[in-house]
């Protein structure tokens, strides 16, 4: 009988979910009651041990929402990101994208033995992260959004998809849109998720190549103000340097806002990545402007972009597992 009852609140549970998938299994959808009854307190916990992270350091607001990211673009949201190296296992922590720069792992670490605390093997490593990036997101003033929970953990990961999936400051728009409609994302969800360079940092490395003419055509980078860049070079020099840590957004780099999109018009976007949004396609361009002028706007389509990354490809039902640490597969 208790069967019975759980097979129908799952049905009915599902019918009413805002995105499910098809599977062979009853439970094949995420929604965000998922825990309501297997962990009530699964979202608290999140929110916080993340705030007391996020307080202790800013930037880590960036860092759990860059993971996310990082995490979908690969196998979808699956925790892969997560995965140490083993015997059987390259970490795609060594891709171009994570190493040296994607960070945050601790902090996970110590949101999921809070879980096991509270409810063991029942809450998944790709719930948790994507639970955190929207916190991660509202701690720094952002918006906030319902999470479609019921992902399940990868047993592999993907170094090869870390390296050629994920889209890289130097990327031409062309690329990086091409990577995202792989994802089945849109334009608009790009400019949208673009919009959380709002917080973090990026490292000397990574728009170098704007500072010094390295574009390939020898010649100076008119879409980065120059008094800008001058002031870019004094701890970006032509070599060495590389980990020299720079403000997304230079106007108000730990408060999540629109002055991204504000900056990218002042031709002070740090990555050419972010640039291009303006100087490489129409669509693009109108979108930038729009979220510059109207934060409410941003601060509508970002959420609803942020659901429809995290639902990218989820493994759901009997597939995947539940990890016990999200840092290895169960043995």
């Amino acid at each position: 009988m208790s069967q019975l009852i759980s097979f129908l609140l799952v049905l009915s549970l599902c019918a009413f979910a805002p995105l499910c998938f098809s599977s062979k299994t009853k439970d094949g959808c995420l929604y965000p009651q998922f825990y309501d009854h297997s962990c009530p307190k699964a979202q608290e916990i999140v929110r916080s041990v993340l705030a007391k992270a996020v307080a202790k350091e800013a930037r880590m607001a960036a860092s759990i929402l860059r993971l996310h990211f990082h995490d979908c673009f690969v196998q979808g949201c699956d925790a892969s990101v997560l995965l140490d190296s083993s015997g059987t296992i390259v970490s795609e922590k060594r891709s171009n994208p994570n190493r040296n720069s994607a960070r945050g792992f601790e902090v996970l670490d110590e949101i999921k033995s809070a879980l096991e605390k509270e409810c063991p093997r029942t809450v998944s490593c790709a719930d948790l992260l994507a639970i955190a990036a929207r916190d991660a997101t509202v701690l720094r003033g952002g918006p906030s959004w319902e999470v479609l929970l019921g992902r399940r953990d990868s047993r592999s990961a993907s170094l090869s998809g870390s390296n050629n999936n994920i889209p890289a400051p130097n990327n031409t728009f062309q690329t990086i849109l091409t990577k995202f409609k792989r994802q089945g994302l849109d334009i608009v969800d790009l400019v949208a998720l673009s919009g959380s360079h709002t917080i973090g940092n990026s490292r000397c490395t990574s728009f170098r190549q704007r500072l010094y003419n390295q574009s390939g055509n020898g010649q100076p980078d008119y879409t980065l103000d120059q008094s800008y860049a001058a002031q870019l070079k004094t701890r970006c020099p032509r070599s060495g340097g590389d980990q020299n840590l720079f403000f997304l957004d230079y106007v108000s780099p730990t408060k999540f806002d629109n002055y991204y999109y504000k900056n990218i018009l002042a031709s002070k976007g740090l990555l050419n990545s972010d640039q291009v949004l303006l100087t490489k396609n129409e669509g693009s361009r109108e979108l930038v402007k729009k979220y510059a002028e109207n934060s409410q706007l941003f601060f509508e389509q970002f959420p609803k972009s942020m659901v429809k990354m995290g639902n990218i490809s989820p493994l759901t039902g009997s597939r995947g597992e539940i990890r016990k640490i999200c840092r290895r597969v169960n043995s």
